[in-house]
């Protein structure tokens, strides 16, 4: 696969996990600054690792997102937590399972900031299911 190949699939991955909307977004904010990043992200870790056959999206969205809380990451957690909620089937309590499961592993402060940074979204979108 060349690179144009690798761009192409991993843009079309990017999209359907995050959604048009993200994505249009971010290339909407392209610079000459972070052009380069852009296409480095979309051929590589979309194009790449997100395509690759062995886990599923599912799996792949599970392991970002708890990846994201142990890094302290909460801007990157946030967009993939979003993402999980309307674009990829996941429920508030699939992202509950996920936060708890790294409290353990993480820390409980990793864990309550990320039940805070979730609930602000799980509420917005109107997925508290449990309410």
């Amino acid at each position: 696969m060349d690179e144009r190949e690798r761009h192409d699939r991993g843009m079309a991955r990017r999209r359907q996990v995050l959604g048009d909307t993200w994505v249009d977004k971010a290339q909407a904010g392209r610079t000459p600054f972070n052009t380069e990043f852009q296409e480095l992200i979309t051929r590589y870790a979309w194009g790449e690792v997100w395509t690759r056959p062995h886990y599923d999206e599912r799996t792949r969205r599970v392991l970002v997102i708890g990846t994201m809380i142990a890094l302290d990451k909460w801007d990157e957690f946030r967009m993939h937590v979003r993402a999980a909620l309307t674009e990829g089937g996941f429920s508030a309590d699939d992202i509950k399972e996920i936060i708890l499961q790294q409290a353990i592993y993480c820390g409980v402060p990793a864990a309550n900031h990320a039940f805070r940074e979730a609930g602000v979204i799980v509420a917005e979108l109107g997925k508290d299911e449990s309410v």
